[in-house]
């Protein structure tokens, strides 16, 4: 019965989107090792639970999410504020908690954030879940969820959650397939393993690639997703491009486009966890995107930033992700939207990279997840 559903998936995947052209297979990492004496991490503020999310705020202080359900700003002296009053409530279990924090396009006149979250339902019941508010001092007013995914459901795992404004100032929305409902990915009936692409009033854009179509979420954008916590938009292009987790291999680099499927669970580089191939054990089919990269060993992604500055020479124009597993700042160099090389940073932190953020001041600044979490900013060695 689990086989006749599989296939019954994968034939919406067919009919929803126009097979691509035909792929090559996606190029592999290198594993390349460490590259020392380039960059060292600075703490700036230490002590935070688990922190998921750093965003800055125009005055150059920084808002921290932390996972069991706080919102902090935190200064450049290190100073910590209380928990800012009015975050909503958060289903806390698991990998679930409070997770993204992004700021208004036009936050200078209207003061507003956006902070993804697991929405707590009845019973054990969790989804993904994004709320707008005014940030008025050290507490958030008019709070208002305008995403809620569908439908929830009873795992604490994959909830994906990063939060990307576009330039036309529309919202994606990143989100996992919460673990063990991964076939969802493949159904455009359920929030599963998509990406969603919404109005910030909570409303869906009329050029969204399932508008219209009869029983399919208008607020998806592409589908076939695992679990992607790492997103950013590449400032000379405007494309959205991701990084999700693999299973036992095959985290992968993506830019999702409107209406593609990009495979999960169907098609895969990894493996279960057991060492048990994925489904048919297949990286490659008609009708579903191949990643731009893979990893295998993964670097366990979580966070992401296009690299602007000029603080560190050649790193203009780069990819920086956070490496939970490789515990280290990972760099692509792209050439022709196509990996050129990969190098990764800060082994003697010897912690998992959650987040990165580019600073005011061009320094790049992470935060690492850990019961007793820091925030810290990247500086050249030498």
């Amino acid at each position: 019965m689990r086989r006749v559903a599989l296939k019954l998936l994968v034939l919406v995947s067919f009919v929803a989107c126009k097979a691509s052209p035909a792929q090559g297979p996606a190029p592999r990492s290198a594993q390349p090792g460490y590259t020392d004496g380039v960059v060292r991490a600075e703490t700036v503020a230490t002590g935070l639970e688990h922190p998921w999310a750093l965003a800055f705020l125009p005055d150059g202080r920084l808002l921290v999410t932390e996972r069991p359900g706080r919102l902090r700003i935190v200064s450049m002296d290190g100073t910590v504020s209380p928990p800012v009053a009015g975050v909503p409530a958060v289903a806390a279990r698991g990998q679930g908690g409070l997770l993204d924090v992004a700021l208004d396009p036009a936050f200078a006149t209207n003061q507003t954030i956006y902070l993804s979250f697991s929405e707590p339902g009845e019973g054990n019941l969790a989804g993904t879940a994004v709320a707008r508010a005014r940030l008025v001092g050290e507490r958030l007013e008019d709070v208002r969820v305008i995403y809620s995914q569908r439908p929830k459901v009873n795992t604490q795992q994959h909830y994906g959650s990063r939060l990307v404004f576009g330039r036309d100032g529309t919202l994606w929305i990143t989100q996992g397939d919460r673990g063990g409902f991964r076939d969802s990915a493949q159904s455009l009936t359920a929030g599963q393993g998509k990406i969603m692409r919404i109005n910030t009033d909570g409303t869906v854009p009329r050029d969204n690639p399932f508008v219209g179509r009869q029983g399919v979420l208008p607020e998806i954008w592409s589908y076939g997703h695992r679990n992607a916590q790492a997103a950013a938009m590449d400032p000379v292009t405007g494309r959205l491009w991701t990084v999700e987790h693999g299973a036992n291999g095959g985290d992968e680099l993506n830019h999702p486009e409107a209406g593609r499927n990009y495979g999960w669970p169907v098609i895969s580089y990894g493996l279960e966890y057991n060492g048990r191939r994925i489904g048919r054990g297949i990286a490659e089919q008609a009708g579903m995107e191949q990643p731009v990269y893979f990893w295998d060993p993964v670097i366990a992604p979580s966070g992401m930033v296009f690299y602007t500055g000029d603080r560190y020479p050649g790193w203009q124009g780069s990819i920086l992700i956070g490496g939970l597993g490789s515990r280290s700042l990972v760099r692509l160099t792209l050439q022709n939207g196509q990996v050129a090389g990969e190098e990764r940073y800060l082994r003697e932190l010897g912690e998992r990279v959650r987040d990165i953020q580019q600073g005011p001041d061009g320094l790049v600044y992470l935060v690492t997840d850990a019961p007793a979490g820091q925030v810290a900013r990247v500086v050249p060695a030498r």
